[in-house]
């Protein structure tokens, strides 16, 4: 026989407030007292719960989204200068910028614009198998074009080298 669950209703809109603040799971379910595997069962057992968590998770990440756009576009905000002077306490209210942060750029890039932005870019040629299919003397033309696309040596002699690489085997000419 199983133990009745601790589990209230009124825990579902608990979640998504510690959820919309950024608690992770495991301090949610340090929040209610109970074991992290046990916040589990719950999100499996009432989907109000389940809901409210990742509708609070939801609107948590939203947050951050719009923090780094901001960072990386740069913003302005309302502030306040406090001062002494000749004794007194002076307060001037003026507008600060934060300027763009280059990081915060590039990481935004990185992840919404991927094939113009990432590091790696990758240059396939062919389908699997294809080298495998190729004689010898039509494979030392391909990679002598494929080189020479390259701006590499267009030699038939250097290609010979290369052609145990693209067959897959590790040395020698086979």
């Amino acid at each position: 026989m199983t133990r009745p669950s601790t589990f209230k209703p009124e825990y579902s809109e608990q979640a998504k407030k510690l959820c919309v603040l950024g608690a992770t799971d495991v301090e949610i379910a340090d929040f209610f007292g109970v074991a992290p595997s046990t916040l589990y069962v719950w999100k499996n057992t009432y989907p109000e719960f389940s809901e409210a968590l990742k509708s609070g998770k939801d609107e948590a990440d939203e947050r951050v989204e719009r923090s780094l756009y901001h960072k990386a576009i740069g913003y302005s905000f309302d502030s306040e200068k406090v001062f002494m002077f000749k004794g007194e306490i002076i307060r001037t209210p003026f507008r600060e910028h934060v300027p763009p942060s280059d990081t915060a750029c590039i990481f935004w890039l990185k992840n919404r614009r991927q094939n113009e932005w990432r590091d790696v870019h990758k240059h396939e040629v062919g389908k699997p198998g294809d080298f495998s299919r190729m004689d010898d003397n039509e494979l030392d033309d391909f990679i002598a074009r494929e080189k020479a696309a390259l701006g590499g040596s267009a030699g038939r002699e250097e290609a010979k080298k290369d052609k145990g690489k693209l067959r897959g085997k590790s040395s020698g000419l086979h």
